[in-house]
């Protein structure tokens, strides 16, 4: 996920990060494209492993339990690249930074090519992981430094919507390459493999957009403290209940989501897995940019109304086996995802002063990535001992009751906020 304003929804592949600062040149010409490339790219790596989860299992009898472990290493690593290095790029500059996360990138994609068992899955998982965390404060921060200045929030939209657009085009393009193409185990890393080394190219003739401190540049790492004020822990804790709710959403999705479509829609047809993430992530992007300009709070109630109806209609799904009840369900359940996580994050951002804002940042993170592999790693070890239909059927409820919690709180916080006559 990158790095992102207040007002930017973040990647599940990932959950978001906070921008650092504004423009600095006003006009950063093909290097902001080159840069939102980079952003779209790494998500559609990210989401590229899910479409061929179903693959795996069939080829090495991994069980769904094994699937969701490799998929919460992906979530853990991000979390300890974004912690470690999230700032780096403040320090060094956001062009090394970027580079040395595509390198990152680059080696997962040979590891998940060479992988012949779950070993070097996970390791592939792992590398790509780092590389992520690695380069979102820096895609974040360049993106929105390098905004054309006839288009001054171009650099918050693209963080906003790249992130879901490439975990699309992922699950989408795996799934064809899956069902149609050779060898696609190694292919679909191998094209990844040459579209990284060609925004590497681009990286590298880009110019340097941060804005250069008095000690110059330095590999100073300054790890991301963890922290929320204390005068705002109260809000946080009814804001970070959406965040839950969401991030369990897609880590269930992302993980076993593509092995549940085929079950549920009767198909053999490996698109079916990979379309399924592609739904649910453009429903997402589309409720994004159609919100975008609503209130924070407001945003997130529509969100949680979304992913309530979503849940219900994909349970409904489940107990009926409706191939087209699970898809609308997992269309309404994409909108308010995107919905609920825009709204929750843009008015957690706004809870701290900026001086405190990137340790708030750093705890939505925690709560975010956990909630992403957590649940999905207990849903895959409960899939092997119940099944995955009934696995999902008590998951999709016991999300349910956080969502039902979670706007009952949110709905209590925006009348306050009201009668206070404050913000968000």
């Amino acid at each position: 996920m990158t790095r992102t304003t207040a007002g930017a929804f973040p990647r599940p592949g990932g959950p978001p990060a906070a921008g650092s600062g504004g423009s600095t040149s006003g006009a950063g010409g093909s290097g902001f494209w080159v840069v939102g490339a980079v952003l779209v790219l790494l998500m559609l790596s990210s989401s590229v492993p899910s479409a061929l989860y179903v693959l795996y299992q069939e080829r090495w009898d991994l069980s769904s339990g094994m699937v969701t472990v490799v998929f919460a290493v992906y979530a853990v690593t991000v979390l300890l690249g974004l912690l470690l290095f999230g700032s780096l790029s403040d320090t060094l500059g956001r062009r090394p930074v970027l580079g040395a996360g595509l390198l990152l990138a680059i080696a997962s994609m040979g590891l998940f090519a060479a992988a012949q068992g779950p070993g070097l899955l996970l390791a592939a998982r792992a590398v790509q992981g780092l590389a992520v965390g690695l380069a979102t404060g820096a895609m974040g921060a360049a993106l929105l430094e390098l905004s054309p200045r006839s288009r001054p929030a171009l650099g918050a939209q693209v963080n906003s919507a790249g992130p879901t657009v490439g975990i699309g085009l992922g699950g989408i393009g795996a799934g064809l390459l899956v069902q149609y193409a050779p060898a696609p185990t190694v292919l679909s890393y191998l094209l990844l493999v040459a579209a990284f080394a060609v925004t590497l190219v681009g990286v590298v003739r880009m110019r340097e957009s941060a804005p250069l401190g008095p000690g110059g540049r330095s590999w100073r790492i300054v790890p991301h403290r963890i922290g929320v004020p204390a005068a705002v822990r109260g809000r946080f804790a009814v804001l970070v209940l959406t965040v839950v709710a969401v991030w369990t959403v897609g880590g269930f999705y992302l993980s076993l989501g593509p092995h549940l479509a085929l079950l549920l829609l009767r198909s053999t047809n490996y698109l079916v897995g990979g379309a399924t993430v592609a739904l649910l992530a453009g429903a997402a992007t589309a409720a994004q940019l159609l919100l975008g300009r609503t209130a924070p709070l407001r945003t997130a109630v529509l969100g949680l109304g979304g992913l309530l109806a979503g849940l219900a209609l994909v349970l409904l799904a489940l107990q009926t086996g409706s191939a087209a009840l699970f898809l609308a369900g997992t269309a309404v359940l994409g909108s308010g995802w995107g919905a609920a996580f825009l709204g929750a994050f843009r008015a957690l951002s706004a809870l701290a002063e900026p001086a405190h804002r990137g340790e708030l940042t750093a705890a939505v993170y925690v709560f975010a990535y956990l909630a992403m592999s957590v649940p999905a790693v207990l849903a895959g070890l409960l899939t092997n001992v119940h099944g995955l239909h009934r696995t999902s059927v008590g998951f999709m409820a016991a999300v349910a009751g956080v969502c039902v919690l979670a706007l009952s709180a949110t709905l209590r916080l925006a009348a306050r906020t009201r009668a206070e006559g404050s913000t968000p």
